[in-house]
């Protein structure tokens, strides 16, 4: 019976894409975007249970892969294409939001890369889907929630701008830190420890507006630790 516990969960995440995606058709982007939300949890807690309970396989892996291919590849696109398709004020422009689907695009590339990729066991080369899609998770509340940041958000270059960086960055050679604590003392983990402070602050006191820091100082966190690895090893 356990070792069903994991693939459970994982096909919890597929769930709430699926349905997610049905949503943002429906109007309800906010809705689409919480499930995206609770999907993350469930995404977290497959690989946590399946090392709990010692009954990881191939299997869900490859389920692990589709599950977020929908959750954080298609629906994040299909939001982006919402948003541009309100941000297009000219008809004969209309092809232009199809370009958000680069994102579906790229974490399919992404994905793929990363079951195959024996570098990514204990840290991460390029943006993770999930954190990709969280962050445009939060752009409806913020619009929502911050009426001031619509003109910003729903803006057909800001949108064309941010689809092609964030695209890049998934299949990018950047290494990133992943939130894996082999312990939890503090030799080690002080990025992580670092991380997890400063965006619990940013949560606390900017609610929705923390979402794009706090993926933002991921990437620079990573990036400024991969270049002070590189220089000391130059060094030595």
């Amino acid at each position: 019976m356990k070792r069903h516990i994991p693939n459970a969960l994982t096909c919890a995440n597929l769930l709430c894409g699926c349905v997610g995606i049905v949503e943002v058709f429906h109007n309800n982007m906010l809705l689409s975007c919480a499930l995206m939300g609770l999907a993350a949890v469930f995404d977290f807690f497959d690989g946590f249970a399946a090392r709990l309970l010692r009954v990881s396989s191939e299997i869900g892996k490859e389920l692990d892969s589709l599950a977020d291919m929908t959750t954080f590849g298609v629906l994040p696109a299909i939001i982006i294409y919402q948003l541009l398709m309100r941000s297009v004020p000219d008809l004969a422009d209309i092809w232009i939001p199809n370009l958000a689907f680069l994102i579906a695009v790229c974490s399919a590339l992404r994905l793929a890369k990363f079951n195959i990729d024996p570098r990514q066991s204990d840290s991460f080369i390029g943006v993770p889907t999930p954190a990709n899609g969280l962050l445009i998770a939060s752009f409806p509340f913020i619009i929502e929630f911050y009426p001031a940041w619509e003109s910003v958000i729903v803006n057909t270059t800001n949108l064309l701008i941010f689809t092609g960086v964030m695209s890049f960055l998934m299949i990018s050679e950047l290494p990133l830190f992943a939130l894996k604590f082999k312990s939890f003392g503090w030799k080690g983990n002080e990025i992580r420890y670092l991380f997890l402070l400063v965006s619990a602050v940013l949560v606390l006191f900017l609610n929705f507006l923390a979402v794009p820091m706090i993926i933002g100082l991921y990437i620079l966190l990573s990036a400024g630790l991969w270049i002070s690895t590189r220089n000391t090893a130059k060094s030595s």
